[in-house]
């Protein structure tokens, strides 16, 4: 410390150096002293202890004294102002790394922190070494070389043995580093009330803040949230009135998923700072998502709308929210009143979001979605013409601009533009899902076919890249041998397993085919086998990309019924069935199968199962009072078609299969009512429903 604090009036620079090396080489041979010094008082106050346990006499505890704090972490922080990375780090990994003594606790967690600090704020991957391994050259090339040699008779004593961990990458180290810390602080935290602890309270409460914030950037590198909210939630101790920890919790709980817990934190964080508009809206946003909260998320909204002009730039996120809840409760809502209530009382609130914000996109394109809902099919494109204008390249402005075509019944220039939108977003299923509808009405079920091929195609690709990225971050042997076994039999273009997904290649005997059963049926036999060895992948995949897989293959057997192959509808739907066998859809497209065949009673069998799931579906009413009025049973026919109209007022099928049943029964004033409504929703029918457009805040 005299040689650092002495007057640099030596005018040689060759003497200024050897001066400044001097004063290094002192700061690290106080390091070390202070670390054998502290090891050896321990090992001697603990003998004493016993001793004096025996005799009943009180043993002084050791305490970390300002010079010796100083001579352990001088050395450190002098490289560290010189810029001399590589030793700084060095230094401190050595303190680390040096058997703890009792008053070094507290500094050793102050340390542990300090170095995940410097980690993560000077260094990348590319140039990271382990505490075991020598720094790159690149580093060392850039500082300067020590003269000076260490030569001390006695070090201090280091944790040593084969079951070390030994980090591989600057986040696991300062992962490390950072729990090791956030024990301590858990441990040793002040959270008492009392008012003569606020101080020690205060500086508990800054520690861990500190403390957490980089836990937040560690764990975010590796998309680590479900671990980091846990972190958070031991915090909580920590948090009473504190609303810098409450939102840090509320964030790490939206980004793992956990919406429930996520949406108490951001109450708590309103209820904090309740002038903040953000947090409302965020709330929001999370209740409209998948836990499907309306009630919950209008609340949170109306706080953003009574705050009036003191929400600012959020008030017209605000009606937003509250235009979407609205519009969500519509599509959600029993009775057509009360749908018909909500749609208006939606594009009140959208209209007055964009009239506080004209220049919102996301707000002119939920306008025009609200408008299509109504029907009013020329004011929704007229109004998409603004979001688009604001934005031309959104997916959704252009996936509901195909959707107004189809409307009117433009299928060609719907096409036009899904192809567009799909140039742009080119692995949306949602778009290719469109595109699928409008080519089996416009171009005929074969040329949809070979867009589920590519679907099929393109959802391999990016299972194979996501089992390969699992490969990466896990490395575990059971995985390989999953993925392995996917392969099973058959030629492998690639060492690596992947899924074979394609369509069977046979048709009917009886239907004009030229191959001759035998070979349709060994055919069957092959594709049936390899059912086993690809779902044993699939199964494996996210969950949300094996619903995209089944969803692909129920759209092939769609379109394989309209060709009327029925081994090929039922190839589809085994696949189908081979991920979730009791999914509505796949028992549903079982009882389309059956009906194609003639089989009416067991086609009535399935939709009666799936009605019992899901009995609020108008879909499968629809389908199901169209069988029995095949079966002749019009009564229960009506009833069902009727049930079928009022969840959804807008299915000019219903309409007109409710007028064919009211037509038979002699009812022909109601008949011709009904085919008048069906004629006028089906001039205004998208080929697939807007609500495929997310509604999201």
């Amino acid at each position: 410390l005299s040689l650092e604090r002495q007057d640099s009036s030596v005018t040689s620079r060759v003497r200024l150096f050897e001066r400044e090396e001097e004063t290094m080489s002192c700061f690290e041979k106080a390091s070390i002293i202070a670390l054998v010094y502290l090891q050896e008082e321990e090992r001697t106050m603990i003998s004493t202890q016993s001793r004096a346990t025996k005799g009943n006499v009180a043993v002084q505890e050791l305490e970390l004294t300002y010079f010796l704090e100083a001579a352990l972490q001088s050395a450190y922080v002098h490289y560290f102002k010189k810029g001399n990375l590589v030793k700084g780090i060095k230094q401190m990994r050595e303190i680390l790394r040096a058997m703890e003594t009792r008053p070094t606790q507290n500094f050793r967690m102050t340390i542990a922190k300090q170095l995940a600090e410097v980690l993560l704020r000077n260094l990348c991957e590319n140039s990271y070494w382990n505490p075991f391994s020598e720094p790159p050259p690149d580093l060392l090339k850039s500082e300067e070389s020590d003269p000076f040699l260490i030569n001390l008779t006695t070090g201090p004593q280091l944790y040593q043995g084969d079951s070390l961990f030994c980090p591989k990458d600057i986040v696991e180290e300062a992962l490390l580093l950072l729990l090791i810390s956030e024990s301590m602080v858990n441990r040793d935290g002040v959270i008492s009330r009392a008012p003569d602890q606020r101080e020690d309270r205060n500086i508990s409460f800054q520690n861990a803040s500190a403390l957490y914030d980089l836990l937040s950037i560690t764990m975010g590198r590796r998309k680590q949230y479900e671990m980091l909210s846990e972190c958070l939630e031991r915090a909580m101790k920590f948090a009473f009135d504190e609303f810098h920890l409450w939102y840090q919790l509320a964030l790490s709980l939206v980004a793992c998923g956990k919406s429930t817990w996520a949406v108490s934190a951001l109450r708590e964080c309103a209820n904090l700072q309740p002038s903040d508009p953000s947090i409302p809206l965020m709330a929001a946003k999370v209740c409209l998502g998948p836990i499907h909260w309306l009630e919950e998320g209008e609340r949170f909204c109306k706080i953003v709308t009574i705050m009036g002009e003191e929400a600012g730039e959020f008030l017209s996120k605000g009606y937003l929210g509250l235009g979407l809840v609205y519009s969500l409760q519509a599509t959600d809502a029993p009775l057509r009143s009360s749908r018909d209530q909500l749609h208006k009382k939606a594009l009140k609130a959208l209209k007055r979001a964009h009239s506080l914000d004209c220049e919102d996109h996301r707000i002119a394109l939920y306008l025009s979605l609200q408008l299509a809902f109504n029907r009013q099919i020329s004011e929704a494109i007229e109004q998409l013409q603004v979001a688009l204008k604001l934005r031309n390249d959104d997916m959704h402005s252009l996936h509901l601009l195909a959707l107004l075509f189809s409307a009117q019944k433009h299928y060609q220039r719907a096409l036009d533009v899904i192809n567009l939108a799909i140039g742009e977003y080119p692995e949306n299923f949602s778009l290719f899902f469109t595109k699928v509808k409008l080519e089996a009405v416009h171009t005929g079920p074969e040329e949809a076919l070979e867009t589920c091929k590519h679907m099929l195609n393109m959802w391999q690709t990016i299972h194979n890249a996501q089992f390969s990225d699992c490969d990466k971050e896990s490395s575990t042997t059971e995985k390989r041998s999953t993925v392995r076994s996917s392969t099973a039999e058959g030629v492998a273009t690639d060492k690596r397993s992947t899924v074979h997904l394609t369509f069977p290649d046979f048709h009917e005997a009886d239907a004009g085919s030229l191959r001759v059963p035998s070979i349709a049926a060994s055919r069957m036999e092959l594709a049936t086998s390899e059912i086993s060895a690809q779902s044993s992948a699939v199964k494996h995949a996210p969950k949300q990309l094996t619903i995209i897989l089944e969803q692909i293959w129920l759209q092939a057997a769609e379109l394989f019924l309209e060709l009327q192959r029925t081994k090929e509808v039922s190839f589809c739907i085994q696949e189908a069935a081979s991920l979730f066998s009791m999914s509505n859809d796949v028992i549903f497209m079982r009882g389309m199968l059956e009906e194609m065949r003639g089989n009416l009673s067991g086609a009535k069998h399935f939709y009666d199962e799936v009605l019992a799931i899901n009995p609020r579906s108008a879909k499968i009413m629809e389908q199901l009072g169209r069988t029995l009025h095949k079966m002749g049973r019009n009564s229960l026919a009506e009833k069902f078609l009727r049930d079928a109209v009022q969840a959804q007022s807008t299915s000019h099928e219903a309409w007109n299969s409710l007028g064919e049943v009211l037509q038979d029964q002699g009812k022909n004033e109601d008949a011709a009512e009904y085919f008048l409504t069906a004629l006028e929703l089906e001039a205004s029918s998208p080929i697939v429903p807007f609500t495929v457009i997310p509604r999201e805040l």
